[in-house]
């Protein structure tokens, strides 16, 4: 069945995007596409693979104390399997946009505490999570590069916008912005501005 190949094809990480067709011959084009009778074709199946230092990164991440999460509109199934080959944490399991607009602020509150994968997000969630991870006291970096990241990007008390792809709006909000795309730059600066701050203190102390 349809759902089985849906299954099969995101626990190997691929994207999927259905495909149908409809034949029209009136002269006005319907206002509503549900007016259209559409024939099932089938699935196109995407990949989009990780970069190859994205694991050892995230590995680095971990070892210097820094919880990395995942948000993403990707189909649950997907998600999974993208996160688990990158090294991201997935006991908690996968919490979807539909189960985050079934929550109170406290259950969410309590969610995030051990959940690192959200699925099917909606841009307005975004925020929501952010928020709820800045109201148990972490300190929030988010990276995003759409204009629907924006809200996300400037509610953090980190915002880290991709210079190449990003959106002016995306950079606009933003602390930073990256000039290559790629998360190894992230963990590099994390590891640079500690450097210099145990330095700063160091000296401090001496003086």
């Amino acid at each position: 069945s349809a759902m089985v190949e849906v299954a099969r094809a995101s626990e190997r990480g691929l994207r999927l995007l259905a495909v149908a067709e409809a034949q029209w011959d009136r002269p006005n084009w319907p206002e509503d596409p549900r007016d259209y009778r559409f024939t099932w074709l089938g699935f196109v199946a995407l990949a989009d693979p990780l970069r190859a230092g994205v694991p050892e990164a995230l590995a680095l991440c971990r070892g210097a104390g820094v919880r990395v999460v995942m948000i993403t509109g990707d189909y649950p199934g997907t998600a999974l399997a993208i996160a688990r080959q990158a090294g991201i944490t997935t006991e908690g399991g996968v919490l979807t946009g539909a189960e985050i607009a079934a929550m109170e602020a406290p259950a969410l509150a309590r969610a995030v505490r051990h959940i690192n994968l959200f699925a099917r997000i909606r841009p307005e969630q975004k925020l929501q999570l952010i928020t709820a991870y800045k109201a148990d006291g972490e300190v929030v970096a988010m990276t995003g590069d759409g204009v629907n990241d924006a809200p996300a990007l400037k509610a953090a008390h980190i915002g880290v916008a991709m210079g190449r792809r990003g959106t002016d709006v995306a950079r606009e909000a933003s602390a930073l912005v990256l000039l290559e795309d790629d998360f190894q730059s992230i963990v590099a600066a994390v590891r640079l501005g500690r450097r210099i701050y145990e330095n700063i203190r160091n000296a401090m102390r001496y003086l």
